[in-house]
């Protein structure tokens, strides 16, 4: 086994090149948005982003922003609420359905996203007459699109704890289901769980095929828009939003670790 495993150079090397995979970028960004053309530094267009004087140019983005992390609200709590139970009820009662609804969940993964909005364009001309032309409203098109992403992460959570014995534990001492669900089965998988919304809220800030083919503002399709006009705050906003999602893994790292110490 030692013979197999690389050395520790072999591992500094592989994990500079991927981490310069990474950084080059978001560096190469950063320094596009503070660098002059007389090679000074600047940083008027970080902070031109709160300035009133400013602010009609970058408004189709906060609203995109605002729109898309709406979305992102709606769309964890379809994968918490209806994507998680489900799972839970498969892998308790319905084993047998699980390769098929592990195949239904996964389909969309293998659908290109604009093939997605020609089946789903007649679907939300019903949505439009019943429940408006509102940005929400894509989140129901998003909960597909996150759903074989969320799957993963919650089936690695499903798969290294024992919810059948915790199940039956719990109800041979008398908890109803929801309080099995929430109270047992829950925190054991919480890993999962917070892996996925980290998940959701990633794809959702992401998406602009569906958004942009369906006419709905969110904050890619804002960052187009605003880019013909200024190039610099769709860089600035782009580097925010990675930072925003590195900021939700650290916290999830950090449950995650928590949660690990419960245990133990």
């Amino acid at each position: 086994m030692n013979r197999l495993s690389p050395s520790r150079a072999t591992r500094w090397v592989i994990g500079m090149l991927v981490g310069a995979f990474f950084a080059i970028p978001l560096i190469s960004t950063f320094l596009y948005t503070v660098l002059l053309k007389d090679g000074g530094w600047t940083f008027e267009r970080w902070t031109a982003l709160f300035d009133p004087a400013a602010s009609a140019a970058i408004k189709p983005i906060w609203t995109g922003l605002g729109n898309s992390l709406v979305l992102a609200v709606i769309t964890v709590l379809i994968v918490l609420l209806l994507l998680a139970p489900t799972m839970i009820l498969v892998n308790l009662r319905f084993p047998k359905l699980k390769p098929f609804f592990e195949f239904m969940v996964l389909l969309p993964i293998s659908i290109p996203a604009i093939v997605l909005v020609v089946g789903l364009a007649p679907i939300y001309l019903q949505i439009g007459r019943t429940l408006g032309t509102g940005t929400w409203t894509l989140a129901f098109a998003y909960g597909i699109t996150v759903l074989p992403f969320a799957f993963r992460s919650i089936q690695a959570s499903i798969d290294a704890a024992d919810l059948r014995t915790l199940a039956e534990a719990a109800r041979s001492l008398g908890a109803s289901w929801p309080v099995v669900v929430l109270k047992v089965l829950a925190p054991n998988i919480r890993q999962g769980l917070l892996a996925a919304s980290l998940i959701s809220v990633a794809v959702v800030l992401g998406e602009f095929t569906i958004a942009s083919l369906l006419n709905r503002q969110v904050f890619q399709t804002a960052l187009v828009v605003v880019n013909k006009q200024d190039a610099y705050a769709p860089a600035i906003f782009t580097l925010l939003a990675l930072l925003f999602c590195f900021l939700l893994l650290l916290i999830i790292g950090r449950a995650a670790r928590g949660n690990r110490k419960a245990r133990s």
